[in-house]
């Protein structure tokens, strides 16, 4: 009884979206993708501008399937209209980010610079050394790309160096001091 495969998917303007078997070609501005669905278990009918995903049968793994299959018919309609970004922020003395054609090299504490190879479709850019976007019309590939980013140096709970998502709240922990323990000074020497 998936509730999201139920809904209804509302192709926007300027978007060509086609059914061709058991494949849903979609393109747009941002860009084109195809999702294969299986006819086993569902079926995907386009009819006045709206996408409907009903199931063959009612058996568990049809369910499950159904709400999957809408899911990602839904995401690649977005991200072919609109697109996916994801923001991170570097914090920290040093830290920094530059682009080397499509990839991007991370300075972030290490002896060595990071670099990470773009995946096609996505686009990452810099609004300053320590702000970074990431932007695709593939939802799984923007999240691939600003993950392995964000990996390479997670923030740490202390001073909060490190890569984060924007807006992602970091715990932070108080750090040692003698006083905190319970400790008194050392005695003075005589």
């Amino acid at each position: 009884m998936s509730r999201i495969g139920n809904k209804l998917i509302k192709v926007p303007a300027g978007l060509n979206v086609a059914v061709n078997g058991n494949v849903v070609d979609i393109k747009g501005k941002v860009g084109e993708d195809k999702i294969e669905f299986n006819k086993e278990f569902v079926n995907v009918e386009l009819k006045d501008g709206i996408i409907k995903v009903t199931r063959v049968n009612e058996e568990k793994k049809t369910k499950q399937i159904h709400g999957t299959t809408r899911a990602l018919l839904n995401d690649a309609i977005v991200g072919c209209s609109t697109g996916f970004t994801k923001e991170l922020e570097i914090v920290g003395i040093g830290y920094h980010a530059e682009l080397k054609g499509t990839d991007i090299v991370l300075h972030v504490g290490y002896s060595h610079p990071v670099t990470i190879k773009c995946l096609e479709g996505v686009k990452i850019s810099l609004k300053d050394p320590n702000h970074i976007t990431v932007f695709g019309s593939d939802k799984f590939k923007v999240g691939q790309i600003s993950a392995l980013i964000h990996d390479t140096r997670r923030p740490e709970p202390y001073g909060g160096k490190g890569i984060k998502y924007k807006g992602e709240f970091i715990i932070r922990k108080e750090g040692k001091r003698a006083a905190a323990t319970g400790a008194s000074a050392a005695p003075a020497a005589k």
